[in-house]
């Protein structure tokens, strides 16, 4: 039969290794595009524009921003350089045991900034940054002052606003904090912006603006800034500690309490803290619990050394951003189009990837390969300097997904059709039901060779042929058609296989490729069936202007034969190869010279479950050696005649002459004008007891 053509098309054949060939990428994309239809296309497009949006902006997308900033700071944590102390940076603080020393919590002592100052200023500094907001006044603010105004290295002094700040400084307090930098402010004392901006979720993780009516930012007061990075916005490169041993760590900054530099000192004890601060930037401000304590990137994993989460107070994030300008390590974001090309490329990936036809493991191998490059890429562009915090890599993964949803659901939508197709062309050889299961479980439909019970049915239409050369082509098509449709349907309603068609004949079997207990009585019903459609569309054909037809002859056997698909590399067919075949075969043929419609052989009728069916006598068959006792259904007989024949018959077998003879008398009195119950009879008395009658 034709019907697993297509469903084992030429492109699919066996490849050499005895697999199933790979339909080619590009074949499969472009049978997918012009079979998905207008309006499934459109959704399939829609839904990879909404996934490359994603893979492009889910650092601008509710919920999706937050698994992008931990995947942002695992990189950025994992990634972040091991560095030993900076020596270019010292951090002088205010910490609790100095509140509780000097018993004086809010505002500071400036008396101790006052007295620290003083040694620094002696000590050789580069520049000295202090991010203490002296927004309220103190008792010793003359004290504070007056060493400010007489400082001789370049001091910078925190300054905020309401309008960048509003939740750290209110109007009172700004005013106050412009009025007493303007009071101390000279050509090495000036104000510096201390702004810092967190993202939604609290963590600094970028440099901040630069608001036009702000000071210089503090990084930027007090060291050199490239021109091209003043309004740097990117990524604040934040360093670790190089493990000096197992379980210790020297910190990035030398964090030293302000009471070392705020007590009396000669220039001998100058000389020996000099070390801390000749040739630094020194940075002073709190190192307070509670107070100005800032979630990184590093705050999301807990530390090795602590065990706990660790928060990082805000002169230490300056310090980060000093040293970052200080080794001119600015990250480069990638571009726009670029981010764009990505997104296209991973959504790409991800369709492409639903259509691969190859063995699973190099599907798996693929799938893991793009896994990743999820995972390792985003790293080690970090690792290149690359600022990957607009960097959308938990969008990738969501478009990557999208993309392999909507191309693969848009492939099974048409797998389905294509499903149904084949059905429906597996169901004009096949019984629906029959069609149903291999379509369930392919491998009941053999790809090779079996042998297998059949039962197989040949038919043929007299006189098609003469009919044929006295009609037009497109007349024998259409009268062809149907009677070839109305044959096949009887196959099909029967649980039987339609094998070919051949002309105006019909090759059908049970059997295979699913058989059926009742096999049996399904193909004998069938083929009285084909037969009485036969002779109807005779009937119906005499209201026509074409020449008449003859019966149709239908030949019934059961046997072994072999059942698969045969053909070549181009194009395969199922069929039933055998002796069995040939038998039936022959038995259409026999048709003619016994003057029946229906020939069913002894091995069919046994298992026909019929009990209409009248014994023709023994015959050898056209091109045969071996005798068959052949049998015709006869269901407008009365079961009483149908008896007489048999007598007849079974007396002619066993010589009984006189039996014999009388049932030959009553059947010619009755029977007279019965073609091929008198035949019978001639034939019997041309032959001896059981021998079977040649047929030429």
């Amino acid at each position: 039969m034709n019907a697993p053509e297509a469903i084992t098309p030429a492109a699919d054949t066996a490849a050499p290794d005895g697999q199933r060939a790979a339909v080619p990428l590009r074949k499969r994309v472009r049978r997918l595009v012009m079979q998905l239809g207008p309006s499934r296309m459109a959704a399939t497009i829609v839904f990879l524009v909404i996934a490359m949006l994603i893979a492009r902006f889910s650092w601008q997308m509710p919920l999706i921003d937050a698994a992008e900033r931990a995947l942002y700071d695992a990189r950025a944590t994992l990634m972040a350089p091991h560095v030993e102390q900076d020596k270019r940076i010292t951090l002088v603080t205010y910490n609790d045991e100095t509140l509780f020393n000097t018993g004086i919590r809010s505002p500071l002592d400036r008396t101790l900034l006052a007295r620290a100052l003083g040694n620094l200023d002696q000590m050789g500094a580069k520049a000295i940054g202090i991010d203490i907001a002296f927004d309220s006044p103190r008792p010793d603010d003359d004290v504070l002052k007056a060493q400010l105004r007489a400082m001789q290295t370049p001091t910078w002094l925190a300054y905020a606003e309401q309008a960048s700040n509003p939740n750290t400084i209110f109007y009172e307090q700004q005013k106050y904090l412009e009025a007493y930098i303007a009071d101390v402010a000279t050509a090495k004392t000036k104000p510096t912006s201390v702004l810092f901006r967190t993202d939604d979720d609290s963590v600094i993780r970028r440099w901040p603006d630069r608001p036009k009516n702000l000071p210089p930012l503090m990084a930027n007061a007090l060291a050199p800034v490239d021109p091209a990075y003043a309004n740097y916005q990117g990524n604040i490169r934040f360093l670790v500690p190089a493990r000096a041993a197992k379980g210790q760590e020297e910190p990035v900054f030398a964090n030293i309490p302000i009471d070392t530099f705020a007590m009396p000192m000669d220039a001998d004890m100058r000389a020996g803290f000099a070390e801390l601060v000749r040739g630094r930037y020194i940075l002073i401000g709190g190192d307070i619990i509670d107070n100005d304590q800032f979630n990184t990137p590093l705050s999301r994993f807990v530390d090795p050394i602590t065990g706990q989460h660790e928060t990082m107070i805000g002169l230490e994030v300056h310090a980060h951003m000093l040293a970052q300008q200080l080794d001119n390590a600015w990250s480069r974001p990638l571009a726009g189009p670029a981010l764009w090309v990505l997104a296209i490329l991973i959504v790409l990936a991800g369709g492409l990837t639903s259509l691969i036809d190859l063995r699973a493991r190099w599907v798996a191998l693929a799938f893991l390969g793009q896994m990743a490059f999820f995972v390792a890429f985003p790293f080690w562009l970090q690792g290149r300097g690359i600022d990957t915090m607009t960097l959308p890599t938990f969008g990738w993964a969501i478009g990557w997904l999208f993309g392999y949803a909507a191309v693969g659901t848009a492939a099974r939508t048409i797998g389905s059709r294509q499903r149904a197709f084949a059905q429906s062309a597996l169901g004009k050889y096949l019984p629906a039901d029959v069609a149903a299961q291999i379509m369930r479980d392919p491998d009941q439909l053999s790809l090779h060779g079996e042998r297998r019970n059949i039962f197989c049915v040949f038919t043929d239409l007299e006189g098609f042929t003469k009919l044929s050369h006295a009609v037009t082509p497109e007349t024998v098509a259409r009268l062809l058609n149907e009677y070839l449709d109305r044959l096949s349907d009887i196959v099909l309603e029967h649980g039987g296989t339609i094998d070919k068609f051949v002309g105006d004949a019909i090759v059908a079997f049970w059997g295979a490729p699913l058989s059926r207990p009742d096999d049996g009585p399904r193909a004998a019903a069938a083929a009285l069936a084909m037969y009485q459609a036969g002779e109807k569309y005779r009937v119906d054909l005499a209201a026509e202007d074409v020449p008449p037809i003859g019966m149709t002859r239908v030949g019934l056997h059961v046997g072994d034969a072999i059942v698969g698909n045969f053909g070549g590399e181009g194009r395969i067919q199922y069929t039933a190869l055998g002796d069995s075949m040939n038998t039936a075969s022959r038995l259409e043929a026999a048709n003619k010279s016994l003057k029946t419609g229906v020939l069913i052989s002894a091995e069919a009728a046994t298992r026909s479950g019929r009990d209409d069916l009248v014994p023709m006598g023994r015959v050898t068959l056209r091109g045969r050696a071996q005798p068959v006792d052949v049998f015709t259904p006869r269901p407008d007989l009365a079961p009483g005649q149908r008896a007489q024949v048999a007598a007849l018959v079974a007396a002619h077998i066993a010589g009984d002459k006189k039996t014999y003879v009388t049932c030959a008398t009553a059947i010619q009195a009755d029977f007279g004008q019965d073609a091929a119950i008198m035949f019978l009879i001639e034939r019997l008395n041309e032959t001896k007891e059981g021998e079977s009658y040649v047929l030429s």
